[in-house]
């Protein structure tokens, strides 16, 4: 048996060295290594010899299989190495040519307003709170001046999570405008100190949602930025003072800004902020409407009303709020002419941000 461990040995070694490629290299090991093979047979038969045979025949068997398993793994390196070298001699490579740009990351345009929105603010003193997306009909409406069937919920179509009927007049929905935040920071301020309750300063970043028909100057999701600021003998100066000044750092220096009257229920006075048209200097163009204003937010005094549900004295308080569409200001700083690019994840428009 020893004598035809050598003989499998010899002519293993000895085919091994007609192998030229990895096709026969894997031939040559189902040969002499598969289960098939001469070599394992032999360790089948183990059990047909005499006991003081078999630790030796064993033992030879297992040098031999560790012999071809280390010439196959050597050879097939080999084999590896060599048409890889062929591969680099057959193909032209032309070191002179430029080398690729390597393609990075990069924030979404909105994203990239919103930053820069949100350092303004903290220049200003404002900071960010953060408030929940789906919320109740009251701290959507009703806490914020806007009744039970009152005309102006008109405004907001609206996605309901759950019927009319299921919760009486307090619904979940999705909410509609990011203003419930407000209700939810005056709150939780207040009641650090109900007697005397802290100024706030904040800006309050998140997604809205409406039922609208989506074209190319609505959504029926979109990002807000609402501010809200109130304590003592705070004035419609103050706004106007902050939102300029907001203006002319995210807009350039040299924009102009001006206040129209509007209605919002849950400011009052309230208006509407313009900056001169940027295209056209303020002469009039298709940008602007020939009117040679941009809108770009909302604004008022918070009501009285709103105040007291959030935990703050009207006879003591007042204060400002405002909100803003980030892709509204993207739009208006880049030239995009459809709202729906932000949403419609095309790297042609992506990739130019």
């Amino acid at each position: 048996m020893l004598a035809k461990l050598d003989t499998i040995e010899q002519e293993a070694l000895t085919s091994l060295g007609s192998v030229e490629d990895e096709e026969s290299l894997e031939r040559w090991r189902v040969k002499h290594l598969g289960r098939s093979s001469p070599l394992m047979g032999t360790f089948d038969q183990l059990g047909t010899l005499a006991k003081g045979e078999r630790p030796t025949v064993g033992r030879r068997a297992n040098e031999i299989k560790k012999v071809l398993e280390t010439a196959y793994q050597e050879n097939s390196e080999t084999l590896r190495t060599t048409a890889i070298q062929r591969s680099l001699q057959a193909e032209s490579l032309d070191v002179t040519l430029p080398g690729r740009t390597a393609l990075h990351g990069r924030l979404h345009p909105t994203t990239q307003t919103m930053r820069t929105i949100y350092a303004i603010f903290a220049d200003m003193g404002f900071q960010i709170y953060l408030s929940r997306e789906v919320e109740t009909d009251e701290y959507n409406f009703q806490l914020l001046n806007f009744p039970p069937h009152h005309p102006a919920r008109e405004m907001q179509d609206t996605f309901f999570v759950e019927s009319e009927g299921d919760r009486g007049d307090n619904p979940l929905l999705l909410r509609t405008h990011t203003s419930p935040g407000q209700i939810h920071a005056m709150r939780e301020f207040a009641a650090a100190n109900p007697e005397n309750p802290p100024p706030v300063r904040i800006i309050l970043p998140g997604m809205c949602y409406r039922y609208e028909q989506i074209t190319a100057r609505a959504e029926m999701q979109f990002n807000q930025v609402e501010g809200l600021a109130v304590g003592s003998d705070i004035t419609f100066g103050d706004l106007k003072g902050t939102l300029s000044d907001f203006a002319r750092r995210l807009f350039g220096q040299q924009v102009r800004s001006r206040f129209r009257a509007s209605h919002f229920p849950f400011t009052e006075p309230s208006a509407e902020m313009d900056i001169e048209c940027f295209v056209c200097g303020g002469s009039g163009c298709s940008v602007c409407k020939r009117s040679g204003w941009l809108e770009i937010l909302g604004c008022g005094m918070v009501h009285p009303v709103v105040l007291q549900n959030g935990g703050y004295d009207p006879q003591r308080y007042t204060g400002f709020a405002f909100g803003m569409g980030p892709e509204r200001s993207t739009m208006l700083r880049h030239r995009i002419d459809d709202i729906r690019y932000f949403f419609g994840n095309d790297l042609r428009f992506l990739e130019q941000f």
